[in-house]
């Protein structure tokens, strides 16, 4: 690694982009070797960033709400072979809409829905947040709608295509937070404090309260029309006041997010010696889940090119056909306000960079490639 070179690389954000501010935390074998801050955290552009700010994470939720599954699966609680119906009874009777000779058709789904259909996105879902069977719940259960009673609201909107037949980025992994409350009979936010947070002194990190409630929450904004504009400090995936997202939900810093991408770069161990997960469960995440078709639609949907995907997130396949000097088998993922983690167990090496920017486009195509690619060169 070249700090120099990373350090101008982010100083040189601010200026090329116009991004607010940037945060970056790496660390090697349970030791922080660097860290780097740049701009300010408020609309004024007065305060500069600090290791207080926290961040919505947005989909960086996913990679703790996988880690909290393969927990349970390493206690044999839930297999990821397992029906989702086995644990959520409204996915027993699921439907398909299909194009047929330019008609819409809904058909019965050809197969069970399974976990492992979940955590791949292959489930058959999409990412509608206006889907009527959500709006069903609410009106039902009103604003205390539960994560398991608007989840089990979602078959009420037919699926895309049949569960294993391709790749949709999607609300799967909030029905895997479902299960998760069902397995452990504990609350999704008290199934990872118990877990995770507290073991690791993650002190910082909650699901998102409403605004107002959030004292060191860096400001949120958004790029439109190729301009960086604030925008409010709320969370659109906080479907009602008790709802927990375990595909966007959380807010945190970039040192909790450390800890933990520290731990599962360095076989699952944090550095206080808590083991988050198994060296055998970081595999089954490393381990590519995609079918032919489904990595078509990576690449094509989300520009993912010499990427598979496991156990809810990005795993590089690869690097070659991309022309990075990483390693196969780097992994993570990254969220709606451009932060991003990326994982190496080969060189015990982990990156996490936080940033505030809603639907920023060149934090996915050029800013997280390019901070990887800096992770490995001399």
């Amino acid at each position: 690694m070249n700090f120099e070179k990373i350090t101008k690389y982010l100083d040189s954000l601010p200026e090329t982009y116009g991004l607010p501010s940037v945060d970056v935390i790496i660390m090697k074998d349970h030791e922080q070797v660097y860290r780097h801050m740049a701009g300010t955290t408020d609309t004024e552009h007065k305060k500069p960033v600090d290791e207080k700010a926290q961040y919505l994470v947005f989909s960086m939720t996913k990679i703790q709400t996988m880690t909290a599954l393969m927990q349970l699966v390493e206690r044999g609680k839930v297999s990821l072979d397992d029906e989702v119906a086995k644990y959520l009874p409204a996915y027993g009777k699921l439907f398909v809409a299909e194009r047929f000779e330019d008609q819409l058709r809904i058909v019965p789904a050809k197969r069970p829905m399974l976990i492992r259909h979940l955590v791949s996105m292959q489930s058959g879902l999409d990412y509608d947040l206006g889907r009527e069977g959500i709006a069903y719940a609410l009106r039902k259960y009103g604003p205390d709608a539960t994560t398991r009673q608007i989840v089990e609201s979602f078959p009420l909107t037919p699926l895309v295509f049949h569960p294993g037949d391709s790749f949709l980025y999607s609300l799967s992994h909030d029905v895997v937070a479902a299960i998760i409350e069902v397995v452990s009979g504990m609350k999704f936010s008290e199934y990872l404090t118990e877990h995770i947070w507290k073991p690791l002194g993650m002190n910082r990190t909650r699901f998102f309260m409403k605004e107002g409630q959030e004292k060191d929450l860096a400001q949120q904004f958004i790029w439109e029309d190729e301009k960086i504009v604030p925008m409010e400090n709320d969370c659109n995936y906080r479907l009602s006041d008790a709802y927990e997202s375990g595909g966007a939900g959380l807010v945190s810093c970039t040192e909790d997010y450390a800890v933990l991408a520290d731990a599962l770069a360095c076989g699952g161990v944090a550095k206080n010696g808590y083991r988050v997960l198994t060296e055998e469960s970081i595999e089954t995440i490393r381990t590519d889940l995609l079918s032919e078709r489904g990595h078509e639609e990576i690449e094509k949907n989300m520009g993912r090119v010499g990427y598979g995907y496991g156990v809810g997130m990005q795993v590089l396949l690869d690097p070659e056909a991309i022309g990075s000097p990483a390693k196969a088998g780097v992994f993570g993922w990254d969220g709606a306000a451009g932060s991003c983690t990326i994982m190496s167990p080969e060189t015990r090496t982990s990156l996490v960079f936080s940033m505030h920017v809603r639907s920023f486009g060149p934090a996915y195509g050029e800013i997280h490639p390019r901070l990887r690619d800096l992770l490995f060169e001399d």
